[in-house]
């Protein structure tokens, strides 16, 4: 008598709903990690803009704001922030004052927007703290 060897359809049908119930749970948990860790990146970034905002400020006696400001602080935005984030400094309500605000987009976007002042307010989607 010879014997059969290999998996019937029933086995193979049992394992794919397996993998595919792993899957299903695993996937929003992982996307959100990697939605957290471009955040700290975001936020990291915006805490040396601070630093070097308060640097300019002993150098100039004001803060480097609008449009050119990326640029009077010699940085450039870090290929890990600048495809999920925006980054802005504007003048911000105290005088002298600046607003860093790094607007999220893309797989981002439902993260919300962060802003870090110069009295060292932080905010995610209007709410205080990070």
């Amino acid at each position: 008598m010879k014997k059969n060897r290999g998996f019937t359809l029933i086995e193979i049908l049992v394992v794919v709903a397996v993998v595919a119930i792993i899957a299903a749970v695993a996937w929003p948990s992982y996307q959100a990690q990697l939605r957290k860790g471009r955040r700290a990146d975001a936020q990291a970034f915006m805490m040396d803009l601070s630093n070097r905002e308060q640097a300019y400020l002993l150098d100039q006696r004001s803060y480097a704001t609008g449009a050119g400001a990326l640029s009077s602080l010699n940085v450039t935005v870090p290929s890990t922030v600048s495809p999920y984030y925006a980054v802005a400094i504007a003048a911000g309500p105290a005088v002298p004052g600046f607003t860093i605000t790094a607007t999220p987009s893309g797989i981002q976007a439902a993260d919300g927007a962060l802003t870090l002042d110069s009295s060292g307010q932080k905010t995610r989607n209007g709410v205080s703290g990070w």
